[in-house]
This record gives structure tokens, sequence and C-alpha cells, in this order.
């Protein structure tokens, strides 16, 4: 399928990179958007004219003629969303209809693989901050929930050279469980605590209004969206990462804290991406 210069789709992925979004979600968007640019140009329509049914005639394209899966054709539409909001035309994807993707509960929760992690992890050491990265690592090294890390205080970490935990849920009211906290997360603890100059027990704090504060959820979810992740999928992926390393469902569901041994269950069922790849590598 050929390429159709758009201006429109260059100004809208300008307007996404200054938004913050990350490289990888920028190139996603032009992509998606190029393949939707394409097909409506070859249908006789116009991007800078869009209209409800060449989103829908576009769906149904993406079904019967391409075969993409509901989950794919759900990111899609989102991405379309997108752009035709900012095109000002909103309008234009109500009511589409498509195909219903299976409930979240019945597939293996969202989490990140090792290219998007390695991404993730690469884009906020570049930043420099030393708090965001320890954030970072402390999330996918020990799958805490974004209210228990912000809850964390200085004396909730124990480190030495060879080992070190996290103690959460210490006095907050929840069972209290202790997740070990590997090497890697260990040194950039450490780092950020040597740099930090604030002598509030909370163990992440922020800046605001010429004073230091234990840091908010908002702010965190705040911080990563930057790049393109929510606390969340890192806690999926460290549960996914210990399933997919043969520990035993047991334990994983004592190391993330779930009180439902069957929510745990669901790290072991493989995600869309595992199946589609199961599926190329027999037959091709």
């Amino acid at each position: 399928m050929k390429k159709v210069y758009v201006k429109v789709i260059d100004d809208f992925l300008v307007d996404q990179k200054e938004k913050g979004r990350s490289i990888e979600t920028v190139k996603k968007y032009n992509s998606i958007l190029q393949q939707f640019s394409s097909w409506v140009d070859k249908q006789g329509g116009d991007v800078n004219d869009l209209t409800r049914v060449d989103v829908q005639n576009y769906i149904n394209h993406l079904i019967n003629v391409v075969g993409n899966s509901a989950t794919t054709i759900e990111n899609k539409f989102a991405v379309l969303s997108l752009f035709s909001k900012y095109v000002g035309r909103p309008h234009v994807v109500e009511q589409i209809s498509r195909p219903k993707t299976r409930k979240a509960m019945h597939r293996a929760p969202k989490s990140l693989d090792r290219n998007e992690r390695n991404r993730v992890l690469r884009e906020v050491e570049r930043s420099g901050n030393l708090r965001n990265i320890a954030i970072s690592y402390l999330f996918l090294y020990t799958g805490l929930r974004v209210s228990e890390l912000v809850d964390l205080d200085q004396d909730d970490i124990m480190m030495s050279e060879r080992r070190g935990s996290v103690i959460v849920g210490r006095g907050k009211g929840d069972i209290e469980r202790i997740v070990p906290l590997p090497q890697e997360a260990r040194f950039h603890l450490k780092r950020y605590l040597q740099d930090r100059n604030s002598n509030i027990e909370a163990l992440f704090v922020s800046y605001y209004r010429k004073s230091f504060a234990r840091i908010t959820v908002r702010a965190v979810q705040k911080l990563l969206q930057k790049y393109d992740i929510h606390p969340h999928q890192l806690r999926h992926t460290y549960c996914r990462e210990l399933v997919g390393s043969g520990v035993d469902i047991a334990t994983v569901a004592e190391l993330a804290g779930h009180g439902d041994i069957n929510v745990t269950r669901r790290y072991s069922k493989p995600s869309d991406d595992e199946l589609e790849q199961a599926v190329q590598k027999t037959f091709g």
C-alpha cells in the first residue's frame, strides 16, 4: 500500500511529541495513520475531510480483509480517535461498530515485553532524574502497587551490600509483607538516597510550593506517562517475569500481595502477542 503524504498527519505527530509521547509511540501512531491515509486515498477520500463512513468502512476492512484481531483493531481505533479530535472532527468516531475484545479477566494482564521494558529503562535513565530512575526500578523489581510505593518511608527499606528488602504495608492497616530487593534496584535506590537533600521520613518526595512533601499517586502516574506506561503495567511485568521464570503461583501471590491466588493465576495465561508468536512459529 503506497504512502500518501498528508501534512496534517505530520502536524499531529509533532503535537504528540510536544505532549511528551515517546519516540516509539509516535512511530506507532505514524504507521497506523499512514496505513489509514493510504486506504482512504485509494477509496477516493481525504483524511483532511474525514467522515464517519470512512472510519466505519476502514474498520470493516481491517476485520474482513486484513483479518486483524479485536485487540489490534481497538488499538488502531484509539489512534484514529486521537487524530479525529486533533483535526476537529471527533464526531466521525462516534458509534463506530467494532468487534468486542475478550474481557480483561479472561486474558493475561497487559505487561511490557523485554524490548519495551528496556526502552522504558533507557529513556528514564537518559532523563538523569535519580528519583524517577529509582521509582521505575523499584516498580519493575518489586512489583509494588503505586499506592504502596508512595506510602513507603525510608525505614521501610533495608539494604546491605549483598541483600535488601522492602517492608510493605507496615503501620498502614494492610497485611504486611516483605519483598526482596534485587541488586539493580538497590543500586539505584542508594544513588537516589545519597543525592536527596530532604530529611522527611517519606522515601519518595517531590518539591512543591517551596517545600518537600511525600510524592502523590497522581505525580507518579504523571511521570510514567512520559514513557507511555502506567504503574500497573510495571507491576504486571514483575509478576509475568516471575511466572515466566518458573516461580510457583503461591510464591508469586505472596510477593505481589494478592489476597486471591486466582488473580495470580491470570499471569500464567499467554498474552495476545505470545499466542500470535506461537502460531507464527508453527505455521510461518
